[in-house]
This record gives structure tokens, C-alpha cells and sequence, in this order.
């Protein structure tokens, strides 16, 4: 089958066409003195080249490795193509499978016999909090950080084993339910840890889900027991009134502050973390139940991009599974690594790499998306963000955190003399060329990158990046600029315990996913309505379904959806992603498409709107972008938030930077200039005409979790953000299928708060809004 697919010559780079995506010099004015620098770089390249010359035998086991084929085709029908990996068992694996590691008990309690005075899991000191007022009036809290502090593994296991045998004095027996909704930080680990132990399923709730999400999951898991942080103790005081099943309420104490409990609820008993730990010291003699491999060890809530968050149900096998596959990530390791932990661990990619690096014997050092670089917003100027204290050896990101890097550094270079600008670009041009032919420039590194390599520590060997998808662009500048060995792109859901497939090591390529991981297998099956078929040509296309023991029970109290979305077929379960994959001549996959993102205009072309987002967010002006479809236009508009910095140097040279952030980002000639840039990028970007927007409109306020306009993994809430912003567009490319579907599946769910936000925001009166959404008003 391989040897039959022809080379495509416009296909992006993978085994076919490995080249890079984008040079930076030729978009670069530099100036008469920059491209004399560059000049005279080049010829130093052609002296420095000669290095190069014995690594030529590496560089040819690099390419070959490249186009090894990576997958077999376990089964092959008229509408369908299935394939599982080929990939060497790696130590761990083996360990696995010697050991017979079914649950996650075990994953948790095998380590700390073997480890007990190791480093485990290790806390950053805060020595004190100020108040700082940003330049637009709102408070933000900033935080001087000390060093790290380490509990070994024996630590690990004592505070679990008190803390479980705590919770069997509040009556919570096995199988019982206690919901942890917080911030990630070693109490979170340690309390899966603790409920593992007594086969108490864990219900997983992302920090910043609005109040309605985590009504819904409370009251659809009945939980007795919640374990919260301090941070977020003061939502209770509304939602212990509106959960009757909440018993007892836990709390994670804050590290330099005491917590005010007053104002909760009296018919609720509060603890502290602590306190529940040191009931459990006094009955030590008590026994605890492990699970069995088909248990619910967790009910995982999805993010709730599409709707109302469901709750998967993941079996200790599923997951087990899922950390047996991931392996092919993470690869072997060593006492030199250490992990970076600041993704939500209410995601199941965080909890996974987690738990995998537990049971691998990797120190896991916590810290958060304000804290995490020199940088981030909550760091004290002059002081080090936790990168470079842990300096990590292995990290995981989402992609809007490796685009904010992107833009940063350029913005940074950007901002220097032309001669630092011609230095920079050339090195990145540089390597770029090397990199596709199979050689590394460490020379390069040491002299030039490596500052943009200290952005995360500096150590970093291995970087996996999942949750949405990458831009190529983005993914060949982090690996350039940050030095990575290996950045991996994963593909996995929640409903698939994370791990499906990731690029491998060897592959030079952008923007695949790779094969399967070697817990489950990976199937196109045809999708008519698309026009996507596995006897497409050069490459097979269809939607993506994973099978294997790693696909979860179902969903809580969802007995259609968990029909619609699971099948099961001689002995295996699958589940339909709903995504649109392609399979490349060498067994890896890459994602085209997403179902739910597509829209079909009246010509019959299908609208990306991903494609276009992933493309827009690495433009420098945008710092978020959401297209917007229509099915009866043939084009699309954008919704954007504007990078700051540069929003207001238009404004100045456009005479307009007397007025306010709301007044610009509604002014007539500040929209133009954007709409001239976002269509130049697409053109830049060789997309068809359908695919440019044709309109834009500017948006003032930046959407976070907070505000309901992206999830806590920052995917856009599509329905919450057209809904919105819906008075603020031409209402004419939103069609009627749009309003109908806001009005009959989700507005009526959310119809105060949304007409809340949208009377505040727009600043409409209730009859007009609902004039509007009733279709008798649309101008």
C-alpha cells in the first residue's frame, strides 16, 4: 500500500516534502547595515560548514529513520483503513507487563517501595505577595518566590495513607466519590494518590469552570466530599447552597495567608487539608480496599468547548493503558530529569504525564502558566520565574503557550538594533536549513540561541504538545529557537485516557501526529458529507476512530451520547473523534479537519475554521483569533484580540492614541488597517479566497477562562464568543442555522447569565436583546 502512494508536491512537510516551513530573513527589513551583517555571516557559514562535514554519516541515519515506515495496516475494507504502531517495547513497558500493573494503585504504590528517599514531588516557597496596579487600573497580585521544597516518595505515601484513612471518617467507603476542584499543586497528586488506595473514584474539575459547570457536576455525580484550594473557597459560599449531596468540604491551605471561612454554608463541615491528614494518623490500623482493574478511577469533565461539560468514565485499566502507550512519548529516562508541572491536572494529558513520571522515578516540580518563566505576569521584575529554577528536563505545553513564546521573542528581537536582528534571523535561518538535511548546530546554540533556549531552563530534551492543534509554523520556531531535541505532537481525547498517537523522535517533519501509540489502534473510516474517503489519492482520508483498552466506559448519565460516540467490534471498543485525519506514506498521521469546525458554503467548499485560526494566531498583531462561517456566504469574518503593543503603536501612527483601549478597538481606520493585515497574512499563507475574512471585527477585552470565552485548555467556546459579539458583527453572515442552534441547544441552558454578559458587554437593553435573538431585529 505505501509503495503505491505517489509523492505530492504541493503536501507539507513530512516524508515527501521535508523543507522548512518558513524562513524569517526574507520578511525581514534589516536595513543597508543588517544585510551587510547578514553578508558577512554567510561567508562565516561557509568556513563553520566544514565542521558539519563529519557528521554526515548521523545525518544520513537521522533522514533514513525519518522515512522508516512507522505503522502496519492491521485491516483494510471499501470504507475503512486500520493501522497499529511499530514501535520498539521500551524498559518501562517491559516493567509494566513483568509486573502485571493493572490499576493505578499500583502505578502509585510500586515506586515508593523501590524510591522511598527520592525527591517526588517539590513546592516553590512563597515569601510574600504585593499588590501591583497595571497600566489599565486592575490589580494584579505579585508573588517573591523562594527555592523548591521536596517530599520523597516515603513522605508521598504517608500523608496518601492518612489522608484516605481521614476520609473513611467522614463515611466515604469504596467506590465512594470526593470531587477535586483546584489549581494543580502536589496536594491535588497526593489526594488521586490517597483516593486509589481505597478505590474511591475521583471527579475532576477544571479551576476556572464557571459556576453553572460546576453546579452540573456536582449534582450529577452527588459528591459527598470536595477537596478545594483556598484560592477558591469563596465560590462555595453559593454553591454549597444549590448541592445538597456536599457533606464536607476540604480545603488546601494557602502557603503565607489564613483562610477566612466564614460566610459557608453551616450545614457543611470544613476542613483543612492537613487536619484531614492528621485524623487519618490515628487510625492507622484501619484497611484499605484496592481496586480492581475495571473500577471508575476517575469521572473526568471534559473542558466544555462544545456545550455543557460531560463526565468521561475512566476505568484503572483505561488509564493504565494510556500511561502504557504514552511511554512512546516520553522515552527512557534517566536521574538527571526532572518534570515541569503547570497544566490544569484536571486535564487528562497533565494527570497522565504526571502519574508516568511518578512511577518512572522523575522528580515532578510544580508551578503555573503566571509563574512559570521570567516573564510571566507574576513574577517580581528581576527575579526567576520556576523554569529556570527546576530547569526541566521534560515538559508538556498546549499550543496557545508555545505561540505566546513565539511572539514574545519576536517582539523582543524585533524591538533590538538591526545588527542583533540580523544576528538573530540569520542563526534561525541557519539552522533551519541544517535541520531538514539531518544536522544539529550546536555551535549555533551555544553562541546565539542561547538565551531563547534559557526561556524554559535550558535543559529541556523532550516536549510534548497536545490539547489543540499546532500551528507548523510555531512548532518549527519552538524547536529551533528553544533547542528542543524533541517536540512531540500528541493526539489523544479525554474519552482516550490522552494517549493515541505522537510524533516520534525520528520524524523531522511538522504537524503530524505520528502512529499510534502501541495501546490501541487507529482507523479512517469514510465521511461522505466531507468528501473525505480512504481511497483518496495520494493519501488516505477519513474520520478518526481509536480502539483499544485505553477508550473509556462512556460517559455519566449520557446513555445516547455514549452511543453515538462508542462502538464496540470483535471485542474491542472505539470511539469516533470526530476529527479528519490523513495517512502519510510512512504509517503517521496528520489532522486535516475537525467535523464540528467545518462549514459548508453555498458553492460546496468546506470552510476550515481551525485551519484558518492555527494560520491567523502566529500573526504578529493577533494575540487570539475566532472565525466565524456562514453557510449561506461565500466568506468568513474574524474575531479578534489585538496584541496590545502593536494595537497601540497603530493607533499612534494612525493620530489616534489620545483615545481609549474601547474607542480604538471600535475606530473605523484602526479595523481597516487590521483587515488589511489579516488578509495579507492569508495571501501570504496561500489560502483560497473563502478562507480570507472579509470582515473583522476588533474585540476590547481578552478572553480567558474568567470570562467564558475560551476553556482553562484555551480552545475557544465558539458558541459563547459568536453570542456575544453577535450585535457587534453584520449579523447577516451569521445564518439562521447558527441562531437556532445557540437558541435551541444552548442559550436556553444559560439564558440568564448569557443575557447577563450580553447586556453588560453590549450594552443593550433586555427587549432589544431579545428582539434580536427572536430574529425580529438584526441591524
Amino acid at each position: 500500500m505505501w509503495k503505491s502512494c505517489k509523492p505530492n508536491e504541493d503536501a507539507p512537510p513530512g516524508v515527501e516534502s521535508l523543507k522548512p516551513v518558513k524562513y524569517l530573513l526574507p520578511t525581514i527589513n534589516l536595513g543597508f547595515l543588517g544585510n551587510v551583517v547578514v553578508a558577512g555571516l554567510n561567508f562565516f557559514s561557509f568556513i563553520l560548514d566544514l565542521f558539519s562535514w563529519g557528521e554526515s554519516t548521523l545525518a544520513a541515519r537521522k533522514l533514513a529513520l525519518h522515512k522508516e515506515i512507522k505503522a502496519d495496516i492491521v485491516s483494510k475494507t471499501k470504507g475503512s483503513i486500520t493501522l497499529r504502531g511499530k514501535r520498539e517495547q521500551r524498559a518501562i513497558q517491559k516493567e509494566f507487563d513483568s509486573l502485571n500493573i493493572t490499576t493505578m494503585h499500583q502505578v502509585f504504590s510500586l515506586p515508593i517501595r523501590k524510591n522511598g528517599s527520592r525527591h517526588c514531588l517539590g513546592t516553590r516557597q512563597v515569601l510574600s505577595e504585593e499588590e501591583h496596579i497595571q497600566p489599565d487600573g486592575k490589580s494584579l497580585k505579585k508573588v517573591n518566590l523562594g527555592s523548591y521544597t521536596w517530599l520523597t516518595y516515603a513522605e508521598v505515601d504517608h500523608i496518601a495513607k492518612s489522608f484516605s484513612l481521614g476520609l473513611t471518617k467522614f463515611g466515604l467507603a469504596p467506590r465512594g466519590k470526593i470531587c477535586i476542584f483546584a489549581e494543580t499543586r502536589a496536594e491535588w497528586l497526593i489526594a488521586a494518590v490517597a483516593a486509589f488506595k481505597n478505590s474511591y473514584q475521583v471527579v475532576t474539575l477544571y479551576a476556572t469552570l464557571g459556576e453553572e459547570g460546576v453546579l452540573h457536576a456536582l449534582n450529577e455525580t452527588e459528591c459527598p466530599v470536595v477537596l478545594t484550594s483556598a484560592e477558591l473557597l469563596p465560590k462555595f459560599k453559593s454553591i454549597l447552597e444549590k448541592t445538597p449531596h456536599i457533606k464536607h468540604l476540604i480545603f488546601m491551605e494557602h502557603p503565607i495567608k489564613a483562610t477566612n471561612t466564614s460566610g459557608l454554608s453551616s450545614k457543611v463541615e470544613i476542613h483543612q487539608f492537613k487536619e484531614v491528614v492528621e485524623i487519618g494518623k490515628k487510625l492507622g490500623g484501619a484497611e484499605l480496599r484496592p481496586p480492581l482493574p475495571d473500577d471508575v478511577a476517575i469521572i473526568m469533565y471534559t473542558s466544555g468547548s462544545t456545550g455543557t461539560p460531560k463526565g468521561v468514565l475512566l476505568s484503572h485499566r483505561n488509564i493504565v493503558a494510556s500511561l502504557y502507550g504514552m511511554t512512546d512519548a516520553m522515552g527512557d529516562t534517566s536521574d538527571r530529569d526532572t518534570y515541569l508541572a503547570y497544566l490544569p491536572l484536571a486535564h487528562v494529558l497533565e494527570l497522565v504525564s504526571e502519574s508516568l513520571c511518578f512511577f518512572s522515578r522523575v522528580p515532578i516540580g510544580y508551578s503555573s502558566p503566571l509563574t512559570l518563566t521570567d516573564k510571566s505576569p507574576k513574577i517580581m521584575a528581576g527575579t526567576t520565574g520556576d523554569a529556570g529554577i527546576i530547569q526541566p528536563t521534560l515538559m508538556v505545553s498546549v499550543p496557545l503557550v508555545l505561540d505566546r513564546i513565539y511572539k514574545v521573542v519576536l517582539d523582543q528581537v524585533n524591538g533590538s538594533s538591526k545588527i542583533k536582528q540580523a544576528v538573530f534571523y540569520w542563526a534561525y535561518d541557519y539552522k533551519l536549513k541544517w535541520y531538514y538535511k539531518g544536522y544539529s548546530c550546536p555551535k549555533v546554540d551555544a553562541l546565539i540561541m542561547k538565551k531563547t533556549r534559557e526561556i524554559l531552563g535550558g535543559r529541556v530534551r523532550v516536549m510534548g504538545c497536545g490539547g489543540a492543534q499546532l500551528s507548523q509554523e510555531t512548532q518549527e520556531f519552538a524547536k529551533i529557537c528553544l533547542c528542543l531535541p524533541f517536540l512531540g505532537i500528541g493526539y489523544g481525547l479525554t474519552e482516550t485516557c490522552g494517549g493515541s498517537a505522537t510524533s516520534m523522535v525520528a520524524d523531522l517533519s511538522v504537524g503530524r501526529i505520528g502512529p499510534p501509540f502501541q495501546c490501541c489502534n487507529i482507523r479512517l473510516i469514510d465521511w461522505d458529507e466531507g468528501n473525505y474517503s480512504v481511497q483518496d489519492q495520494p493519501f488516505p482520508r477519513g474520520e478518526i476512530c481509536i480502539g483499544g483498552p485505553n477508550v473509556a466506559m462512556g460517559y455519566l448519565k449520557e446513555d445516547d451520547a455514549s452511543k453515538d460516540d462508542f462502538f464496540e467490534e470483535g471485542g474491542t471498543r472505539w470511539f469516533r473523534t470526530g476529527d479528519i485525519g490523513q495517512l502519510e506514506s510512512d504509517g503517521s498521521f496528520r489532522i486535516i479537519d475537525r467535523k464540528k469546525d467545518l462549514v459548508k458554503l453555498p458553492m460546496g467548499e468546506y470552510l476550515s475554521l481551525g485551519k484558518v485560526e492555527s494560520i491567523l494566531k502566529t500573526c504578529p498583531y493577533i494575540d487570539n483569533i475566532c472565525i466565524v462561517g456562514d453557510s449561506l456566504k461565500n466568506f468568513c469574518i474574524a474575531l479578534i484580540v489585538p496584541n496590545e503593543k502593536l494595537m497601540m503603536e497603530v493607533a499612534f501612527r494612525l493620530n489616534k492614541d489620545n483615545i481609549t483601549w474601547e474607542q480604538m478597538c471600535s475606530d473605523g481606520q484602526i479595523e481597516a488597517f487590521y483587515l488589511q493585515v489579516v488578509q495579507d497574512f492569508c495571501k501570504s499563507a496561500k489560502l483560497y479566497k473563502y478562507e480570507i475574512p472579509a470582515a473583522i471585527k476588533i474585540c476590547s477585552e481578552i478572553w480567558t477562562p474568567d470570562n467564558a470565552m475560551i476553556t482553562t485548555t484555551f480552545k475557544l467556546r465558539r458558541r459563547s464568543l459568536i453570542l456575544v459579539q453577535m450585535t457587534m458583527v453584520h449579523f447577516e453572515l451569521l445564518s439562521k442555522w447558527h441562531r437556532n442552534l445557540f437558541l435551541t441547544t444552548w442559550f436556553p441552558k444559560t439564558k440568564e447569565g448569557v443575557l447577563r454578559a450580553f447586556v453588560e458587554g453590549v450594552g443593550c437593553s433586555e427587549e432589544s436583546y431579545l428582539q434580536i435573538v427572536e430574529g425580529r431585529r438584526w441591524n
